[in-house]
């Protein structure tokens, strides 16, 4: 593995721009009326992810960064079940991209359970 320099090197943060990205595709079908409601949420909870990584990586404290990476769980599995609620109400047009973002949440999840535990022990 390569030495990490920014935060941008962590492959938590990585994931978590490309669960972004597939986020806002999958939200891009929604119907109008949900553009204030669960569109806005799932996007704010997908962008919550990388963005808590970054600032705990910017805090230079492993005692910072564990509390960021635990706020960044927290919007993972917010995120997770928004886009289970938008899948029965029949929200999600691409079952394919579902399915790619949920493969991603779940590699994230236990990614980002073993960075967690790998800080606490540091």
């Amino acid at each position: 593995m390569g030495e990490i320099k920014t935060y941008k090197d962590l492959l938590i943060w990585q994931k978590g721009i490309d669960i972004v990205l597939l986020t806002y595709k999958i939200t891009k079908s929604f119907p109008q009326e949900e553009i204030y409601a669960l569109t806005s949420q799932i996007k704010r909870a997908s962008v919550s992810i990388p963005s808590n990584i970054a600032e705990g990586y910017g805090r230079n404290t492993d005692k910072s960064l564990s509390h960021f990476i635990d706020i960044s769980r927290g919007s993972l599995y917010e995120l997770e079940t928004q886009l289970l609620i938008a899948k029965q109400l029949e929200f999600i047009q691409d079952l394919e991209i579902y399915n790619k973002v949920s493969s991603l949440i779940n590699e994230e999840s236990k990614m980002i359970n073993a960075f967690y535990n790998s800080l606490a022990k540091s």
